[in-house]
């Protein structure tokens, strides 16, 4: 049974939010983080990207960026651009899309459910990543950023959620992307009791999105443990950072690929390969969106064309079998493009979604690619389903919009 509690949270001024929130560490570069904190000082990045206070080129991992995103942190609690909440609290994030909104419990999640796997994964996770991740919590002694949680759908969470955000909000603003964010903080101890006992009852949290800081967290959590002979399971440590929401509020948009050349064939034998396995179908010049499971859009010499796997080639049954993902790997990208190694080819490349069929078109146009092939989105049923018979997912299968706003709430592991 899933297993959190409310914590302290550390987090901006009403009036500093904006100033203080960022995007999350990993969907830009340094370059990219030091232009969006140009000329502001309360900028998270001075804590998530701390190379942007050196000199272009830094690299991020020198010690002394770790060291400067200590002092940074500690200076934002210094002149108050963070301030710690004076109880236990829970708190609810909104975020809206294109008119769409989902709404997430931040929880100080349990080490143990992760160590036991009570929290489910659905993506492998390299050593090399964690271990950066681990740096930062260590030497901040903190959860800077959440991981992003799904859980089954639960009425008493939901009336709760209702309830709550019927409310004023704490925080409420636009970012830049264009994306709604808005946030509630949970206060009374009825409330509480009913979200802790609330969560007591759901078998499972699912890792929707962020594997690396999740596991890097819990990991240094669990270290924490192994070197307190004092250790007692009620510590902060035993806890970290999640934002938690319900299954039906989520959806998964495509991640697409494109293709650097077709390995010796030329267009027309590359779709002559593809008859055999797919039913294609011209489209013309004009942008084709993926309409179901097992049909897929490529782009070719400026023109789109529909592929619908032909029977025999999938397996419904199975839970990896039957993702578009396993049969475009396995079916083009390897028997056709001899692409084995999704993580280190580097003739393959990935575009989330939210790019746009216009993004894989223009790489295309400009030469750097020779095709581009949109996959119909994977359904939280599908990824619910593989983490529960614990299997993996093939890399770069699940793209989520959007992504959660870091600098809201942070938690400490004392």
């Amino acid at each position: 049974m899933a297993k959190v509690k409310p914590f302290r949270g550390v987090r901006p001024p009403r009036d500093l939010v904006t100033r203080v929130a960022s995007r999350p560490y990993d969907v830009l570069n340094s370059d990219e983080a030091r232009a969006e904190a140009a000329g502001n000082p309360q900028s998270l990045y001075h804590i998530i990207k701390p190379e942007i206070d050196f000199p272009e080129g830094t690299d991020e991992h020198d010690p002394r960026v770790y060291d400067r995103a200590v002092e940074n942190f500690a200076a934002f609690q210094r002149d108050g651009w963070l301030v710690q909440d004076d109880a236990d609290h829970y708190y609810i994030y909104a975020q809206t899309m294109d008119g769409r909104t989902q709404y997430g419990i931040v929880v100080a999640a349990s080490v143990a459910d992760y160590m036991e796997g009570n929290i489910k994964k659905h993506e492998l996770t390299r050593r090399d990543k964690e271990e950066d991740r681990m740096k930062h919590v260590r030497v901040q002694n903190a959860n800077i950023e959440p991981v992003f949680f799904a859980f089954p759908d639960n009425k008493t969470l939901d009336d709760i959620i209702a309830r709550v955000t019927a409310g004023p909000a704490e925080y409420d603003f636009t970012a830049p992307d264009g994306f709604g964010h808005t946030f509630w903080v949970i206060d009374d101890a009825e409330t509480i009791e009913a979200i802790t006992a609330a969560f007591a009852r759901i078998p499972y949290l699912y890792i929707a999105d962020g594997h690396h800081r999740t596991a890097a967290a819990a990991l240094v959590g669990n270290e924490r443990a192994r070197l307190n002979p004092g250790h007692r399971g009620d510590e902060e440590y035993n806890y970290f950072l999640a934002v938690a929401f319900p299954a039906s509020h989520l959806k998964i948009i495509d991640y697409n690929r494109l293709v650097r050349d077709l390995n010796g064939l030329s267009p027309a034998e590359f779709l002559e390969r593809l008859e055999r396995s797919f039913i294609v179908e011209d489209r013309g010049t004009v942008a084709y969106r993926p309409e179901k499971l097992h049909n897929f859009s490529l782009y070719l010499e400026g023109r789109w064309y529909s592929l619908t796997a032909r029977e025999g080639i999938y397996d419904d049954s199975d839970p990896i079998g039957v993702l578009d993902v396993t049969i475009s790997s396995d079916h083009i990208l390897r028997d056709i493009l001899g692409i084995t190694d999704l993580r280190s080819d580097k003739r393959v490349d990935f575009v989330g979604g939210i790019r746009g069929l216009d993004e894989l078109a223009r790489r295309v146009d400009s030469g750097e690619m020779a095709a581009a092939l949109a996959l119909f989105p994977v359904s939280m049923r599908q990824l619910m389903d593989i983490a529960d018979t614990g299997n993996i997912m093939p890399p770069k299968t699940t793209w989520f919009e959007p992504k959660l706003r870091s600098g809201l709430v942070i938690h400490k592991l004392d």
